[in-house]
C-alpha cells in the first residue's frame, strides 16, 4: 500500500487489458486486477455500493476476510443480501475492491508523506502514524495485515492484491532507510532492506499485540522505540 522518496512519478499509472500498472522507481509493477478482467474499480462505485465496501472494510479489520459474511455487510449497510449481489456477485470480488481503495489511499498517505517532511526520520515517524492511525480506530489492523494472517485460505486475487501492498511499502520504506544512511541519520552498516521488513514487522505485529493485550498504545510507540535504535 512508489518512489518512495522525491520522486513524483509514483502516481503515474496506465490501463492495459485492465491491469493498472503503478511505478515503483523506475520500473511498471502491475497492480493486480481480476483474472476475468472484470473486477470493479473502486473509483466507478455507486453510492450505495461504496457503502457497501465501507462496511466491509471495517468487517475485516475486526474479523478478517473468513470471519464476515453478507448478512453482516447487509445488516450494517441496511440493505438486503441480493442488493449485494447485484454490486459484488461474489465476496472475492467485494473483498479485491476492499484491498485495492485500501491500498490506493495507503499510497495516496505515502506521497503525503514524502510532500510534508524532506527528514528520512520524519518520514518513518509519519510511517508509524499511519497505523497508529488505524489502530486507534476501536483497534483496527491493517487491513492487508489482517488478510495476510489469512494466507493460506484466501483467493488467489486477493492474496495477489495483499502481497503487492506488503512489497510496495516495503520498498518505499528501504528507500526511505537508504535515505536516513544519506542524510547520517541513519547507521551506514545497517542493510537497509533488512531495516525495512523489521520495521514493517514490527509495526503490523504490534497492532495484533496490543489488540490482544488490548493496550492503551499502539503502533506509534513502537515505531518511535525502533527508530531510536538505528540512529547514526
Amino acid at each position: 500500500m512508489q518512489s518512495p522518496l522525491d520522486r513524483s512519478d509514483l502516481t503515474s499509472s496506465a490501463q492495459c487489458e485492465h491491469n493498472t500498472y503503478q511505478l515503483v522507481g523506475s520500473n511498471p509493477v502491475a497492480l493486480p486486477s481480476h483474472p476475468t478482467g472484470l473486477m470493479k474499480h473502486f473509483s466507478e462505485l455507486s453510492a450505495s455500493a461504496e457503502r457497501v465496501v465501507d462496511a466491509a472494510e471495517g468487517l475485516i479489520q475486526q474479523r478478517g476476510y473468513n470471519g464476515f459474511s453478507y448478512d453482516d455487510v447487509a445488516r450494517i449497510v441496511g440493505i438486503k443480501k441480493p442488493s449485494i449481489h447485484h454490486h459484488f456477485p461474489t465476496k472475492a470480488e467485494l473483498a479485491c475492491v476492499v484491498a485495492q481503495r485500501y491500498a490506493h489511499r495507503f499510497r495516496g498517505e505515502l506521497l503525503r508523506i514524502e510532500g510534508q517532511h524532506a527528514s528520512a526520520l520524519d518520514r518513518l515517524t509519519a510511517y508509524a502514524a499511519l497505523f497508529e492511525q488505524t489502530f486507534s480506530n476501536h483497534r483496527r489492523l491493517c487491513l492487508c495485515g489482517m488478510l495476510g494472517a489469512e494466507a493460506e485460505s484466501l483467493p488467489e486475487e486477493l492474496l495477489t492484491q495483499v502481497q503487492q501492498f506488503f512489497q510496495v511499502n516495503l520498498d518505499w520504506l528501504a528507500t526511505a532507510f537508504t535515505e536516513g544512511q544519506r542524510q547520517k541519520l541513519i547507521r551506514p552498516t545497517l542493510n537497509p532492506a533488512a531495516l525495512s521488513e523489521a520495521y514493517f514487522c514490527a509495526l503490523e505485529g504490534s497492532m495484533v499485540v496490543g489488540r490482544g493485550m488490548k493496550a492503551p498504545h499502539g503502533p506509534g510507540e513502537l515505531g518511535n522505540h525502533f527508530i531510536s535504535t538505528v540512529l547514526a
